[in-house]
C-alpha cells in the first residue's frame, strides 16, 4: 500500500513541472515575438511611424483674413466683409441621424429628406466632414446651438456685405460664396482686395487640444479700394435715370457723371440693375455695366467730332455762313436731308437745329483722314482704360474699310459704335479746353496699416486747341439755349450740350428697325467754365416722343439741378426759357411742344444687309470686311435724284438714307461670315 502512494505522488509532481515548462516556453516565445516586433518597428519602420505620429497630432490649417473694403470718395463703405459662422457635421459622431436631420432642417428652413440623405451618405462613406449651412447670422447660430446636438460644429468664415444694396452695383460688382470677385471692382481689383492666406501648423494632444501653433503669412495684406464715386451723386444719378427710363418706357439706360479736369468718374449708373447681396438671383442681362460694356450708334452727339475737328483745322467758325437752302445733299448716290429747309445760316445755328446737310458738308470739307484722326484723338475706337473689367473699345473702322459715303454717314454719327463713357470723355475734352484726361474710377488705395497710396496722375492728351474747344462750347451752349436741347436747361446755370437719336439694327429682322432707337444727351455745366460733364443714353424708348431732346435731356437736367449745388458750384443767374422758335427764317415753331418736327419719323423703305455696322453697334457681332473701297463721289447738289429717301430718325433733322459698309466676306454657301463680339 505504501509503495503505490509514493508512485502517484511522483507522477503528479512530474505533470506540474511539465506544465510549468510549457507556460515558460509560451511566455518566452511571446516575449521573443514582441521583441522581434519592437525591433522591426523601431529599426525598419521608425521613419514611417514617426511621420504618422506627427500627422496625428499636427495638422496644416488655412485661415483667410477679411477681404478689403470698397469705399466711396468720402470713405463711405460700399462693400465690406463680416465674420460669420458656417455649420458642418461629423457624421461619425452623430448617433441619432434622423433626429439631427429633422431638427437642423426645421431650424434652417430646409427639407429634412435632403439633409438626412446627405448625412447617411457621408456616414456610410466614413466621412468626418459635411457642410450643412454656410455663413449664418448670429440669430441662426444661437438657434442651432440651443438644439445641443452631438456631431455639429462651427467654422468661422467671412461674408461679403453691400450696405447700400443696388447703389453702384454695376460698378462694385460682387464676390461669390468663396469670396472671389466675379464682376466690377470686386473682379478687376481681386488681387488687392483678397485677404492673404495665413498658412501654418498646429500641434494637438491625444484628446485634440491644440498646445502649439505656428503661423506663416503668405501674400500681402488686403487693401481697401477708394473710388472716385460720390455716394450722394451716384444715388441722385441712379434715381433720375430710373425715373427717366420708366417715363420713356425704355428698355434700359446708362448715365455717367465726370469731372472734366481730373477725369474722375463721380457717378456711373445702369438701369435695370441688381442687388449684389442677392447675387444668386442676378440676371446676366442686368449684371453688365452697359456704360462700358455695350456700345451704340451715337447719332447727332457725334457731330461733336465733325464740328470740333473742323474748328481746330480752321475750316469753319461759329458765325461763318453755310448754305443749306437746298435741304439735302447727295453723296455717292445717297441723299442726306434736313427735316425742313433752314436756308443760309451760321455754323452755330446749323448745329443748334442739328442740320444734317451742314454736318455732311462740314465733314466732307474736313476729309476722311483728318476726321478719322480726330475721332481717335477724342478717344473713340479704343478702350478708355478705366479700372473696370470687360470694357469694349466700340467700333471705329480703319480707313481702308470705309465706303464712298462713309465719311458723310460718320459725320452724322453712323457707321461707328461708342460707349457712354467714351462719349462722356469726348464732351469732357471740349469742356477742358481740348485736353482729354483719361477717365478713372479709383481714387486711392489704402493699406491695412492705414497708409494711402494715391493713384498716379491721369494721362492727358491735347485733342484740339483751347480756342477750338472754347468755340465749340459756345456752339453747344446755343443748342441748349434755342436749339434741340432746350429741355436740358437748368435753373441758375448755363448749360451746353448736344442731343442724339439713332435707329437700331434689328438682328432678327436683319435690317434697321424703324421703331427702335437709341436716344441720348451729352453736355456740361456751367457752360463757360465747366465743372461737370453728364451723358445720358436710353435704349429703345417707346413713348410718343422718343428723341434725345425729349427723353434724355430732361434726365440730364434733373441730375444737374441736384448735383451742381452739392459740388459747390455757384449759380450764374441763368434762367430756363424754352423758346417758341429757333434761329433761321424757316425754322419757326421747331421746338414748340409736341410739334410734328419733334416726332420721330420712320423710314419709307427697308435697309439692306449692308447695314452690318449697325448690327455691330448692337454688340451682337463683329464683322470681317475686305478692302473694296471706291473713290468718293460727291454729286452736284443742284441736281437732286428722284430716289426716295427715308425720313428722319433723329428728331432734330432727317438723317441719312442708310449707313453702309463694305460687303463682308461670304462662305461657300453664301452666308455672311460673322462672329460674336467679345467684351
Amino acid at each position: 500500500m505504501a509503495k503505490r502512494k509514493i508512485v502517484k505522488k511522483k507522477n503528479s509532481t512530474q505533470t506540474a513541472f511539465t506544465r510549468f515548462l510549457f507556460i515558460v516556453a509560451l511566455f518566452t516565445i511571446w516575449i521573443g515575438a514582441i521583441s522581434v516586433r519592437l525591433v522591426h518597428l523601431q529599426v525598419s519602420q521608425s521613419d514611417e511611424l514617426r511621420k504618422k505620429a506627427i500627422t496625428q497630432r499636427t495638422n496644416t490649417f488655412h485661415d483667410k483674413v477679411l477681404r478689403g473694403s470698397i469705399l466711396d470718395r468720402a470713405g463711405r463703405e460700399l462693400a465690406i466683409s463680416l465674420k460669420v459662422k458656417s455649420l458642418f457635421a461629423d457624421p461619425s459622431k452623430i448617433t441619432e441621424i434622423d433626429k439631427t436631420a429633422n431638427l437642423v432642417a426645421q431650424t434652417l428652413g430646409e427639407k429634412p429628406v435632403e439633409i438626412l440623405a446627405e448625412l447617411r451618405k457621408a456616414k456610410t462613406a466614413n466621412r468626418q466632414f459635411l457642410w450643412l449651412a454656410r455663413r449664418l447670422d448670429d440669430e441662426m447660430v444661437k438657434k442651432i446651438d440651443d438644439l445641443n446636438l452631438a456631431g455639429l460644429y462651427w467654422k468661422e468664415e467671412q461674408k461679403r456685405n453691400y450696405p447700400h444694396g443696388i447703389l453702384a452695383s454695376n460698378v462694385i460688382g460682387f464676390a461669390n460664396s468663396e469670396d472671389v470677385g466675379q464682376a466690377g471692382i470686386e473682379l478687376s481689383q481681386e488681387k488687392l482686395l483678397r485677404g492673404e492666406i495665413v498658412k501654418g501648423t498646429q500641434k494637438r494632444t491625444r484628446d485634440g487640444r491644440v498646445f502649439e501653433r505656428e503661423e506663416v503669412e503668405e501674400r500681402q495684406s488686403p487693401k481697401d479700394i477708394i473710388l472716385t464715386i460720390d455716394h450722394s451723386i451716384q444715388y441722385k444719378t441712379e434715381k433720375a435715370l430710373a425715373k427717366g427710363v420708366e417715363l420713356a418706357n425704355a428698355k434700359s439706360g446708362t448715365a455717367v457723371v465726370l469731372n472734366p479736369q481730373t477725369g474722375e468718374i463721380l457717378a456711373m449708373a445702369s438701369v435695370p440693375t441688381f442687388d449684389p447681396n442677392k447675387f444668386g438671383e442676378v440676371s446676366p442681362e442686368n449684371l453688365a455695366n452697359k456704360a462700358i460694356q455695350s456700345f451704340y450708334t451715337p447719332g447727332s452727339t457725334f457731330k461733336l467730332i465733325t464740328y470740333g475737328g473742323s474748328l481746330d483745322e480752321g475750316l469753319i467758325s461759329p458765325e461763318a455762313k453755310i448754305d443749306c437752302s437746298k435741304g439735302y445733299i447727295e453723296v455717292a448716290s445717297h441723299k442726306f436731308e434736313d427735316s425742313h429747309k433752314i436756308g443760309v445760316v451760321t455754323y452755330a445755328d446749323a448745329l443748334a437745329v442739328s442740320s444734317n446737310v451742314a454736318a455732311v458738308k462740314t465733314g466732307l470739307s474736313l476729309g476722311k483722314e483728318k476726321f478719322y484722326d480726330y475721332a481717335k484723338r477724342f478717344g473713340f475706337g479704343t478702350v478708355t482704360g478705366v479700372e473696370l473689367p470687360a470694357e469694349t473699345g466700340g467700333i471705329l473702322h480703319p480707313l481702308q474699310n470705309w465706303n464712298s459715303d462713309s465719311l458723310a454717314s460718320m459725320s452724322l454719327g453712323y457707321e461707328i459704335g461708342v460707349t457712354t463713357l467714351q462719349t462722356a470723355s469726348a464732351f469732357a475734352t471740349i469742356a477742358n479746353d481740348g485736353i482729354r484726361v483719361k477717365p478713372h474710377i479709383i481714387k486711392e488705395i489704402k493699406d491695412s496699416d492705414g497708409q494711402i497710396s494715391p493713384k498716379t496722375e491721369a494721362e492727358k492728351t491735347q485733342a484740339v486747341s483751347p480756342e477750338a474747344a472754347q468755340q465749340m462750347r459756345k456752339m453747344l451752349q446755343r443748342v441748349v439755349l434755342n436749339g434741340t436741347g432746350v429741355k436740358a436747361q437748368v435753373n441758375s446755370y448755363a448749360v451746353a450740350g448736344k442731343t442724339g437719336t439713332a435707329w437700331k439694327y434689328d438682328e432678327k429682322l436683319k435690317k434697321i428697325n424703324e421703331n427702335k432707337y437709341v436716344s441720348s444727351f451729352g453736355g456740361f455745366a456751367p457752360a463757360d467754365n465747366p465743372s461737370v460733364v453728364i451723358v445720358v443714353v436710353l435704349d429703345e424708348p417707346r413713348g410718343e416722343y422718343r428723341d434725345g431732346g425729349h427723353v434724355a435731356a430732361p434726365i440730364f437736367r434733373e441730375i444737374a439741378e441736384q448735383i451742381l449745388p452739392e459740388l459747390g458750384i455757384k449759380p450764374d443767374g441763368s434762367k430756363r426759357e424754352v423758346p417758341t422758335e429757333i434761329i433761321g427764317e424757316d425754322t419757326k415753331k421747331h421746338v414748340a411742344e409736341k410739334s410734328d418736327s419733334n416726332k420721330i419719323a420712320t423710314p419709307k423703305k427697308d435697309i439692306s444687309k449692308s447695314d452690318l455696322r449697325e448690327r455691330i453697334a448692337k454688340n451682337e457681332v463683329k464683322n470681317k470686311v475686305e478692302s473694296d473701297i471706291k473713290s468718293s463721289d460727291v454729286k452736284n447738289v443742284e441736281k437732286p435724284t428722284e430716289k426716295e429717301s427715308p425720313k428722319s430718325k433723329d428728331n432734330e433733322q432727317k438723317i441719312i438714307n442708310r449707313p453702309r459698309v463694305v460687303e463682308p466676306k461670304k462662305g461657300k454657301s453664301g452666308e455672311l461670315k460673322t462672329e460674336k463680339h467679345k467684351t
